[in-house]
């Protein structure tokens, strides 16, 4: 098997080549006017500015002319450092005599005026002095009048805030460079041998990173993309273009045309610009490729969409005149290893074959804590909880609140849960893969999004539920045998230098997977045993997506087996989805000149997929990408179709019919499909750092506020109708206050708006008579109140 598996890697793939994927434009600029004597170049407002004493010129959009500015107010301009851009301007460091700041000034291009405007008076003057910015966080170092190197940071979010002093990097030698990237900050550190890098985050403070081999040029240090810095280095006498990759920490060598020496750098565009020692103003540009698919690969893809199609024609042939039971539950017919099977396909959505890889290349593991955790809470989801609501027959998991509580609640719990479902996970889980494969592919957006969006309607409004539960059994082992190949390749294409790779992984700690420190704003052992508690087991039947399947099983005891399906293909399945982002990181810090510095982190692996996997096994594995996107895609809308049908329809419609339901559910399968694309088209027009935590961000303020309505009713004897909907609105407005004061990781919201649920609304329904109507049936407990 071992020799078999090694001669199919050895013929299709082979070692990447090791020259850049980036390109590197270069060219000269319009020349300066004749009177701009020793000019320096900033970036102010996106435009690229020249000072000369007391004039100042900007560069026209077509680059072909400067064009003088008039100074608001008049005055020198021979004391400004450098530019530094936060808080949505831009902002000059300056100074007195010698070369001390003293201050920061915010300053604005409007039309043909340099103006300038707040000014933010340093704690001492700096020599030396750099400035940068993380957000909307302002960074100043510099030598102090005691000969010490200081650092300070200034929130502009803050009303009133102040300069606060922060520990410096240890070590002497003079700062060259401070540059903020991606949570954290770079100081240059240079002496006659060479710079040293030094690196600070917020949980391992100051490192030293590895040093760029050479002197970085005053000025040229600039942040690149989501993880990349950029930088022009000196060494013996020859000055280069050089990437320094801050996930894996390598270094790379871009290949740049000559030009003259630079004198005074900034940043332009994608890249720098500089005067030269001949006069004129010299840039250089990244700019990163597109890796077309070839007909092979559209071969694969093609195949794979017209068996999807084919599975929801076949279901829809064999009963064209599907019931509710048939079109929402699949008959009650399911096995349950087959549901099993769909419930993790529908859990393990393109934010698990893009997004949660992206995640353990650029930190680690912890978030697989979430995978061990939940298998426990998914044990007693299956002896108690799911055989609870499958013995009730139910379509919809809401009509459970109805029958407990009062209709009102079931209503709201359903428009919440819809909201969540087309919110936070149906946009963000069609709009990743296709941000990303468009990204590399050259795909545009709008296809990647049309293509899967479409398909996707087109056989879950044929095929009903039992197309989505057989889709989703085939999407699996297509999402599956493309991650386990990529994984195999990478270690096969590191070849030798693998035990290496892997011991610098070990050293970085990227397979660090358990994290026991009780902060609040990181996501800890504590908080997925916390989310876990009330997300899955005492809350798990919120999520009608998942509950669904259990629902379209035989018998409550086939429910249950679902669920120990689920949970046991979910810790191996995790492990391979954390072993993708760890390979990823072995793989590109060995070959950091593959990257594209351009691209997002979440789009590394579709980058890996379509720059060094052979053709065929591309367009394999982007099938893999659509089908993980799919299976979830089809989940939800069928289901959010379930709720708008059953919960809604059959409720508030005159004289309602079986016919009619389905009909309705099967024209919101559409609405719902096409609002979800629409909403992923609307997500591409903003820059997001991490997809996975805005779903998890998105799903932690929508999707708890009904959630513990459930464990009020299965849990308790005591809650009653007004006191849930108290719980309800209660909860939801103090999870908005704690997300506006940023006051926990966003992974704590979920489980927060649960808690307050349940707290809010069993204190709530003390106020109240207790329930009169039996409960036999509807709780936990073997004697209900009756």
């Amino acid at each position: 098997m071992r020799l078999l598996t090694a001669t199919a890697l050895l013929a299709l793939g082979g070692t990447a080549a090791a020259d850049n994927l980036t390109t590197v434009t270069s060219g000269t600029l319009a020349p300066l006017p004749a009177d701009a004597a020793e000019p320096r170049l900033l970036v102010i407002d996106g435009r690229d500015v020249a000072l000369s004493a007391d004039r100042a010129w900007a560069l026209s959009a077509d680059g072909k002319a400067w064009q003088p500015l008039a100074l608001a107010p008049a005055g020198a301009t021979d004391d400004i450092r450098m530019a530094v851009a936060a808080g949505g301007q831009t902002w000059l460091l300056r100074g007195g005599s010698g070369d001390r700041s003293d201050r920061l000034q915010g300053v604005r291009l409007q039309g043909g005026t340099l103006a300038t405007g707040r000014t933010l008076a340093l704690p001492a003057p700096l020599g030396q002095a750099q400035a940068t910015a993380l957000g909307d966080v302002l960074y100043v170092a510099g030598t102090g009048a005691d000969g010490a190197m200081h650092l300070y940071r200034h929130a502009l979010a803050a009303e009133g805030g102040s300069w606060q002093a922060q520990p410096a990097w240890p070590g002497a030698g003079r700062l060259v460079a401070l540059q903020g990237q991606k949570g954290g900050l770079y100081a240059v550190i240079g002496d006659a041998t060479g710079d040293a890098l030094w690196r600070w985050t917020a949980d391992k403070g100051w490192q030293q990173a590895p040093a760029p081999g050479g002197h970085i040029l005053p000025g040229s240090l600039r942040a690149l993309g989501q993880a990349h810095l950029l930088m022009l280095v000196r060494e013996a006498g020859d000055v280069s273009l050089r990437t320094f990759h801050t996930i894996t920490s390598a270094w790379a060598t871009l290949d740049a045309a000559e030009a003259p020496p630079p004198v005074q750098i900034a940043a332009r565009g994608n890249g720098l610009a500089w005067t030269g020692a001949d006069g004129g103003v010299h840039y250089a540009e990244v700019q990163g490729g597109k890796h077309l698919l070839g007909w092979l690969d559209w071969s694969v893809i093609v195949i794979y969409l017209a068996g999807m199609i084919g599975i929801g024609v076949y279901f829809y042939l064999k009963d064209q005149t599907a019931s509710e039971s048939e079109f929402f539950v699949g008959g009650r017919s399911i096995p349950f290893w087959a549901a099993g099977i769909s419930l993790y396909a529908t859990n393990t959505s393109s934010i698990s074959f893009i997004a949660i890889p992206a995640k353990a290349y650029e930190t680690n593991w912890q978030y697989l804590t979430n995978n061990l955790v939940a298998v426990l809470g998914l044990m007693f989801v299956a002896v108690w909880i799911v055989p609870l609501l499958r013995r009730l027959d139910l379509m919809s998991v809401f009509s459970y609140l109805e029958t407990r509580f009062h209709p009102a609640i079931r209503m709201l719990a359903s428009a919440l849960a819809i909201a969540m479902q087309v919110g936070s996970r149906l946009s963000v889980i069609l709009f990743l893969p296709a941000l990303a494969i468009a990204t590399i592919t050259g795909i545009d957006v709008v296809w990647s999004i049309l293509i899967m969006g479409i398909f996707t309607i087109i056989y879950t409004v044929m095929g009903g539920m039992r197309a989505v539960v057989w889709t989703d059994f085939v999407q699996v082992f297509v999402k599956m045998g493309g991650a386990i190949f990529a994984i195999g390749f990478i270690v096969w294409t590191l070849g030798a230098d693998f035990d290496g790779i892997r011991e610098a992984a070990m050293a970085e700690h990227k397979t660090k997977l358990l994290d026991f420190s009780f902060d609040l704003t990181k996501a800890t052992v504590w908080g997925f045993i916390f989310l876990v508690v009330f997300d899955v087991v005492l809350t798990f039947p919120k999520d009608q997506v998942l509950m669904q399947r259990t629902l379209a099983t035989k018998s409550d005891k086939e429910a249950g087996r679902s669920i120990w399906i689920f949970a046991a293909i979910m810790i191996p399945g995790g492990f391979i989805f954390y072993s993708i982002g760890t390979a990823l990181w072995m793989y590109y810090k060995h070959n950091p000149g593959r990257l594209d510095p351009l691209l997002p982190i979440d789009a590394t692996f579709p980058l890996f997929i379509a720059a060094e996997l052979p053709p065929g096994v591309t367009g394999l594995i982007i099938a893999g990408i659509f089908a993980a996107a799919m299976s979830t895609l089809s989940s939800i809308i069928n289901s959010v179709a379930t709720l708008l049908s059953v919960d809604f329809y059959d409720k508030l419609a005159k004289n309602p019919t079986e016919r009619g339901s389905v009909r309705f559910a099967e024209i919101m399968t559409v609405v719902v499909g096409l609002a979800g694309m629409g909403l992923a088209l609307v997500l591409s027009r903003y820059d997001i750092h991490s997809l996975f935590d805005v779903s998890i961000e998105l799903a932690g303020l929508l999707g708890g506020g009904f959630a513990g309505a459930y464990t009020l009713g299965m849990f308790t004897r005591r809650a009653n109708s007004p006191g849930v909907a108290i719980g309800i609105a209660g909860s939801i407005a103090l999870t908005l206050l704690a997300w506006s004061f940023d006051l926990v990781h966003p992974y704590f919201y979920l489980g927060i708006s649960i808690l307050l649920c349940i707290v809010i609304g069993y204190l709530a329904s003390l106020c109240f008579p207790a329930p009169a109507r039996s409960l036999k049936g509807l709780t936990i407990y073997r004697q209900d109140a009756t």
